[in-house]
């Protein structure tokens, strides 16, 4: 199994997104670097946040996602209603999870800022595996997503 270099995928997602001020673009690319370097990666996506207390999909890779989701429901809603990582190791244990993928067992969502402080979305990142995700792996995205996202 392999799992992400957490440096290399900084570097090249620096190289590969510099100068670029597009959000949707941006989050494209950081999509495509995370999702292909880490097996436990089932489902790697943006949802934007596209009105207030609303959620819409974004750039993803993998099956079909939901599109819309409120703040008010799920693990996304709660990372953007809350501005905080929602790391679940048991997606079936959290209240109100919206089942997008029945083969989801874990999840991690982390908050994504701009350089205002304004929030432009989440990045949901699903896995088949339970307990897929560690504190790590929500330290080091916070700070991929810090690089890319305060330009904006």
């Amino acid at each position: 199994m392999s799992r992400i270099d957490y440096d290399a995928a900084r570097g090249s997602i620096a190289a590969l997104t510099e100068g670029e001020t597009d959000a949707v673009a941006l989050m494209a690319t950081v999509v495509c670097e995370l999702h292909h370097a880490d097996d436990r990666f089932d489902w790697t996506g943006f949802y934007r946040v596209t009105a207030p207390e609303l959620l819409k999909i974004g750039p993803y890779q993998g099956e079909h996602g939901c599109l819309v989701i409120p703040f008010s429901r799920g693990v996304c809603g709660a990372a953007a209603r809350t501005g905080e990582v929602q790391l679940v190791d048991d997606v079936d244990a959290f209240p109100g999870h919206i089942a997008c993928a029945s083969s989801t067992r874990s999840e991690i969502v982390l908050p994504v800022y701009d350089s205002r402080g304004a929030l432009l979305g989440v990045l949901d990142i699903d896995s088949d595996q339970p307990a897929a995700f560690e504190a790590r792996d929500a330290e080091e995205l916070s700070g991929i997503l810090r690089q890319v996202f305060a330009r904006l």
